[in-house]
């Protein structure tokens, strides 16, 4: 039986890897914080993730391949077509190790949930205040 690996942060999981898949990971990393700068890094279910205004992206290592991973997964459509190269599940896309990652993709992908968790807090705000002002 294996033993599930806690983390504590996400530099002890990047550094849980070899060192391809530690490089592939600080891409990933970089280009996921380049769009989302005030967007706090931790571990979430056990890999990489970024909250801001709730869970943004999620990113993880694996001895084939990287991959991110999102919910609601309306990215996932919405890139679907610069996706289509791409192993690709509902709500994970897998970017193989020996293969240049898509980081300008990535990014756009990072950019797209930010205002899309942005929106949905600023509806969330409004609809509460809008309840409130009813009481």
């Amino acid at each position: 039986m294996t033993e599930k690996i806690s983390f504590e942060n996400v530099d002890q999981y990047i550094g849980s890897f070899p060192e391809k898949v530690q490089e592939l990971l600080q891409q990933i990393r970089k280009a996921i914080k380049d769009q989302a700068p005030e967007a706090e890094e931790l571990v979430s279910y056990g890999i990489a993730a970024f909250r801001y205004h709730g869970m943004l992206i999620y990113y993880a290592g694996y001895q084939k391949h990287v991959s991110i991973a999102t919910a609601p997964f309306t990215v996932f459509e919405i890139f679907k077509k610069e996706l289509a190269p791409y192993k690709r599940s509902k709500s994970t896309v897998q970017f193989p190790i020996d293969k240049p990652l898509p980081l300008a993709l990535i990014g756009e992908m990072t950019k797209f949930r930010v205002k899309e968790n942005a929106d949905l807090a600023a509806a969330k705000a409004a609809s509460k205040a809008a309840a409130k002002k009813k009481k």
